[in-house]
């Protein structure tokens, strides 16, 4: 989903697969080579787990083939894995845009210019894969969501919060109503004019409203992480204040839901055989924005990517703890981070990992399919095969092979005056 840059200057790496957004070059803290072990460095753990529960959703083994600890992992890498990179992505665009402090004038304007050119990258190498892999690709959506946040990259952090919260109460009603007004032929007439749903299985309706991702109410997750960006991580009293909004707003919101919408508020639609998002075809549960049937149950829900205000509060309130943790892990136990090293290589290179995940999967044939997938043993081997090439890669380059050429396609930006 692109890294990190600390208020006193130290970096945190490089970009990332579904997040992805600024790349500083490495400085003081930095391991030639390797990954960057700032203050910060608890960002790139955090993406690193990102990829594995995402591994987790599209290659582990379904929910009802799990137990005990195994079922957790499996239900929390549903839906949260992806909202954790979204947050993220959220972040990596401060860290070009400014962290602490928003970039004026050129400079303002030559990150402007970077994020759209990224955002235009994602958008295209998104719908190719779509092409290949179907609607489950998250890289077209990012490129929406960064274009969508341009307008947001000087405000404080206390009002992209706000905007965040905002968001998150209004847009999943609205997704709601444009849901109920869409007929079949008015989304038929909109998609035979759509060149991108002429490529692929993603259009510009799906990336805005109707997709795994849609934009209406994702940016929530994307704010949420620009507000996060412009605070100071690496602050104990911020990261204490931030665990407890974390904590509060993950047991408010689902616990409120279980409250209002019964035992089954949080039910995971791969609880049912069903395809969760990146595992398959979009069904009328899981696809992101609450669709028309059930009225107010499904907008009282909170279960992984049904796309309301519960799920959208409670799992952006697990993305803030998991950031926090890994954060704090890494900044209290240096040796935790040093045996850490090849994992957050993975989260330096994301979206890498992201793609190269696909593309390994159809060169092995491991079927995505919920049906066949009974083991561990696949996601197992591919999170330690991702890990590996991380770690290995790391040591003789700066950045993943996709960041690298991410990169390179945006310095036309520093052109920009």
């Amino acid at each position: 989903m692109t890294w990190i840059q600390s208020p006193q200057g130290t970096p945190a790496a490089h970009e990332n697969p579904p997040p992805l957004p600024s790349d500083p070059p490495p400085s003081a803290g930095t391991a030639p080579g390797g990954p960057s072990f700032g203050r910060l460095v608890g960002v790139d753990l955090a993406r690193a787990l990102a990829v594995f529960g995402m591994y987790i959703v599209h290659i582990g083994p379904t929910l009802s083939a799990t137990s005990g600890v195994g079922t957790w992992v499996r239900y929390l890498a549903d839906g949260h894995s992806s909202v954790l990179f979204a947050t993220l992505a959220g972040f990596s665009l401060m860290l070009i845009a400014g962290r602490r402090e928003p970039k004026t004038g050129m400079a303002g304007r030559q990150a402007k210019a970077r994020i759209a050119i990224r955002a235009l990258v994602l958008l295209a190498l998104g719908t190719v894969l779509a092409m290949e892999y179907g609607g489950v690709i998250i890289l077209g959506f990012y490129g929406v969501y960064f274009l969508l946040a341009l307008p947001l990259l000087r405000l404080p952090a206390r009002t992209l919060a706000i905007v965040a919260a905002g968001l998150a109460l209004v847009t999943p009603q609205l997704a709601f109503v444009l849901n109920s007004l869409l007929s079949e032929s008015v989304r038929q007439g909109i998609d035979a004019y759509d060149p991108l749903k002429a490529l692929s299985e993603v259009g510009v309706l799906d990336l805005l409203l109707t997709g795994f991702y849609p934009a209406i109410t994702w940016t929530s997750f994307v704010v949420a992480g620009m507000a996060l960006a412009r605070l100071d991580l690496s602050a104990v009293p911020v990261q204490r204040r931030l665990a407890a909004l974390g904590a509060g707003l993950a047991a408010g919101a689902y616990g409120l839901s279980l409250l209002l919408a019964g035992k089954d508020a949080l039910r995971s639609s791969a609880e049912d055989g069903k395809p969760s998002a990146g595992s398959g075809a979009a069904s009328s549960f899981g696809s992101g924005s609450p669709e028309p049937h059930g009225a107010a149950p499904d907008l009282l829900s909170a279960g992984p990517h049904t796309g309301t205000t519960f799920d959208i509060v409670g799992s952006v309130g697990v993305a803030i703890l998991v950031i926090v943790g890994a954060t704090v892990l890494m900044d209290r136990l240096p040796r935790l981070r040093r045996l850490a090293k090849p994992v957050i290589a993975v989260g330096t290179m994301s979206l890498t990992a992201y793609v190269g995940h696909f593309l390994v999967q159809s060169l092995l044939g491991v079927s995505a399919g919920e049906s066949t997938r009974q083991s561990w043993v696949p996601v197992l081997c591919f999170i330690l095969g991702a890990i590996v090439f991380a770690a290995l890669w790391s040591r003789f380059f700066r950045r993943g092979p996709l960041e690298a050429l991410l990169n390179a396609a945006t310095k036309p930006a520093a052109y920009v005056r």
